[in-house]
């Protein structure tokens, strides 16, 4: 059907956005719900906190801050083109493995909870992990189109990158932050496969990887607690089992309906992490099951239409934007079903952010760009679609 604009007759296609307006409402609607969880989840923490000053709303206002920057930085990747990326996916790999390798040095990498995953200085961070699991996703999409004749083969197309990944794993577990080392395997692993790994390759690959997590589990003593804390949380609800125990109180508090915005008893002080990794469960105490299918909802929804711009752009023969936009997907899919996999007790505690929602600056700006990407490959795939070469 042609639309008449001027004195000539123009295809339904060139009058159609050079965006993905969908997505880019989807993802402003999840950028805004999560400032405003944020901002009630963690009111009384930073009102309580030394460091805040009695500010009640110091780390709305962080977060509000990571948002811009992460909007700034969504903007400035949708301007270049993915041909770019493409070029810069080892170098940025690279530079991540050395962040990586920065982070652990005694006396420059920041240490939280036990944990060295930051460098910066005073209130100034940077989480070279949360980095690392978009620069996988474009090293892994350009890796299997460079190596796609040799997918099939052990020798010459997994071994290479599963000896990259081992790397980035055992630096992951160093630190340790072993939730982005099993996001960042199953991103892999998912681009590889859908790049054409051999079937009976990957089956036996994820049954060494799932017996390889059994052994990480059962040889470090903190991660063994968080699992039997995970199978009965009553046994020890004031020990091993609090996080999960006052996250499941969270959910039934929460009803169908909730308690009301702000209302939340369990972000007072009883939840840990209530603004990070337990996001979820104040959600679903202040706007109960509904509010909770919602998110989960918008969640699907984001990552089926970043499967479907990569499924469109594998149509267009660009293979490695195809990769990107799937392997975003996947990531996006993964880390959210991880997260509220431990808020609902279906999986052991670990820390890991809510894509999008959570606070956290690092994580924050990495999912930005992450969306970035993924308009850049929409807009792409959108000018071949009209006959415009780029």
């Amino acid at each position: 059907m042609n639309t008449v604009v001027g004195n000539r007759h123009v295809g339904r296609s060139e009058i159609e956005p050079d965006f993905d307006t969908t997505l880019m409402w989807l993802a402003a609607a999840l950028l805004g719900f999560g400032a405003v969880m944020v901002c009630s989840a963690s009111i009384a923490i930073a009102e309580a906190a030394n460091f805040s000053a009695g500010r009640p709303y110091y780390y709305f206002v962080r977060h509000l801050i990571a948002l811009g920057v992460g909007v700034a930085a969504a903007m400035a990747v949708v301007l270049v083109p993915m041909r770019y990326w493409q070029m810069a996916a080892p170098f940025l790999f690279m530079t991540c493995v050395v962040l990586l390798v920065v982070v652990l040095i005694p006396g420059v990498g920041r240490e939280v909870n036990g944990s060295q995953r930051w460098l910066g200085y005073g209130t100034m961070s940077l989480q070279p992990s949360e980095l690392a699991k978009l620069f996988v996703v474009l090293y892994a999409a350009d890796y299997t189109v460079r190596k796609a004749s040799h997918m099939a083969s052990l020798r010459r197309g997994f071994l290479p990158m599963f000896s990259v990944m081992l790397l980035t794993g055992a630096l992951l577990l160093q630190e340790p932050d072993f939730g982005a080392f099993a996001v960042i395997t199953a991103v892999a692993m998912g681009m590889l496969f859908l790049g054409g790994m051999n079937w009976k390759l990957f089956a036996i690959l994820v049954v060494l990887l799932v017996f390889g997590f059994v052994m990480l589990i059962f040889s470090s003593p903190y991660r063994m607690e968080r699992v039997l804390g995970f199978m009965d949380p009553w046994a020890d609800p004031f020990g091993r089992g609090y996080q999960l125990s006052h996250a499941l109180i969270a959910f039934g508090r929460g009803e169908w309906f909730g308690v009301g915005l702000g209302a939340s008893v369990e972000k007072l002080f009883y939840l840990p992490e209530a603004h990070t990794d337990f996001l979820l469960a104040v959600i679903a105490e202040e706007l109960g099951f509904a509010g909770v299918v919602v998110t989960i909802g918008a969640f699907a929804w984001l990552s089926l239409r970043a499967i479907s711009i990569g499924n469109q752009a594998a149509r267009l023969e660009r293979h490695f934007s195809a990769l990107v936009a799937q392997g975003i997907g996947l990531w996006i899919a993964a880390q959210t079903m991880i997260n509220m996999g431990v808020n609902m007790g279906l999986l052991p505690t670990k820390g890991l952010t809510l894509p999008l929602l959570s606070y956290g600056g690092s994580s924050l700006v990495a999912s930005c760009m992450a969306l970035g990407l993924l308009m850049r490959v929409d807009y792409e795939n959108r000018q071949l679609m009209k006959g415009y070469t780029l």
